[in-house]
């Protein structure tokens, strides 16, 4: 038997995202549960960030920022950058994170993470609590004992966290592949 759930929204667990903006002076991270693709070629993605918040306010002066993907060891410092602001604290500096220039934009992207979309924003779309920034990835790095022999990464190995229910996942089992269900 199913009940009825008011304001609950049962598309989770989402990938957690430690996004990246400003420069190499001055930047700011962001702990971002809203984000996923829109498009695969050319790759097009989104994150959605409410206007009240630092990185709203860099990205829409940028229009630009990596999207960085955590993996388990990152837990407590994806918290920590989802629960304090950049306007009070330099969160690359308080959780001992290393900063790298990106190649195709100004935002850099955190080394600790093993997988860094360098993005450009293309578009932005206004909602009620958040605005989604539609952008490009320009390029993506990834710590290179993920990357397979066929050039594709291994995500069982990355093991990066997801959000679900005010709690963080993490899972490296690989339970199916695809067309395992046409085989």
């Amino acid at each position: 038997m199913k009940i009825e759930l008011q304001n609950q929204l049962g598309l989770e667990p989402n990938p957690v995202a430690l996004v990246s903006s400003g420069d190499m002076q001055k930047s700011n991270i962001a702990t971002i549960g809203w984000t996923g693709i829109i498009n695969s070629e050319p790759m097009i993605v989104y994150v959605s960030i409410r206007p009240s918040r630092f990185s709203h306010e860099i990205i829409t002066k940028t229009r630009e920022f990596v999207i960085n993907l955590p993996n388990e060891k990152l837990v407590k410092i994806a918290d920590f950058c989802g629960t304090k602001s950049g306007r009070d604290v330099d969160k690359f500096a308080f959780c001992n994170l290393t900063k790298r220039r990106s190649s195709q934009i100004l935002a850099p992207y955190i080394e600790e993470c093993p997988i860094n979309l360098e993005c450009k924003v293309i578009d932005i779309q206004k909602f009620n609590s958040h605005e989604m920034f539609v952008a490009q990835v320009v390029k993506t790095h990834c710590d290179e004992n993920l990357v397979l022999e066929n050039g594709e990464i291994d995500f069982a190995k990355a093991n990066l966290i997801t959000f679900a229910g005010k709690k963080y996942f993490a899972s490296n089992q690989v339970i199916g592949e695809r067309g395992c269900g046409v085989k």
